[in-house]
């Protein structure tokens, strides 16, 4: 009798299904560590003036192994409130119009870019705001599966975790304006020589329109190309409002 208890003991803790669920509660703490680990610093990067990103350091890195020593990070965090008002707008404009309406993703962009795709031209990018914070902050450059699955994954905790205020701060302080230049403060100071709160539409504009390129197209010797495209940039800003689009 003796024996056979034992053999059925065993035969219980190898079963199959129990195998399963232990796994699966492994595999639920898992998931539960990994969510907290990744909310944590969203959370506490709501509230915390930022001072660096993963691309500055990125570039950083980057500067070190290419043995450019005199390479620096210009940047520093300035209060939304600190901002002129055309600075937001014109980031809004430029590069996401529909962000005070979406949740951190422009689907029907999305559904533009893929159909241009397929008609033959290059898959060109629709990420909003949001997923643009999400990837300065968390990721890394370059374009793969994981990094967009990591980015969908930080932008939809950034709009549960933050208010659109603090997100569209945030990208105005880390964005990259030219090489080494991030945010709309350093970015002022190098090109027209004042702070973030002293730039006009004009110049907000410029400095919009570099986005899509800012280690070739620059604010203060701009291109025809920048011209035209800030120029537009400061149409689309007053079409949709003004600053009071976004509550300012």
């Amino acid at each position: 009798m003796q024996s056979q208890s034992r053999f059925s003991g065993h035969g219980l803790r190898s079963h199959p299904g129990l195998r399963r669920r232990r796994w699966l509660r492994w595999l639920v703490a898992a998931a539960l560590v990994g969510l907290v680990l990744t909310w944590l610093p969203v959370l506490i990067l709501r509230f915390v003036p930022l001072s660096a990103s993963a691309f500055m350091l990125e570039r950083r890195f980057a500067a070190w192994q290419a043995g450019e020593h005199d390479f620096a990070i210009r940047q520093r965090f300035v209060p939304l409130a600190q901002m002129s008002p055309e600075l937001p707008i014109a980031l809004v404009a430029a590069e996401d119009q529909k962000f005070p309406l979406h949740h951190g993703f422009d689907f029907e962009a999305i559904g533009e870019a893929m159909d241009d795709a397929d008609d033959g031209a290059r898959l060109r990018g629709a990420s909003t705001i949001s997923q643009q914070v999400a990837k300065n902050l968390f990721l890394w450059n370059g374009r793969s599966f994981v990094r967009k699955g990591l980015e969908a994954y930080f932008t939809a905790l950034i709009e549960l975790t933050w208010p659109k205020r603090r997100i569209l701060e945030v990208y105005a302080n880390v964005a990259e304006f030219g090489d080494g230049i991030y945010g709309a403060e350093a970015a002022a100071q190098a090109y027209f020589g004042k702070t973030a709160a002293q730039l006009d539409a004009h110049q907000a504009a410029l400095l919009a329109a570099t986005l899509p390129n800012p280690a070739v197209l620059r604010a203060d010797r701009p291109s025809p190309h920048v011209l035209r495209r800030a120029a537009w940039i400061e149409r689309q800003a007053r079409q949709l409002g003004g600053p009071a689009y976004l509550g300012r």
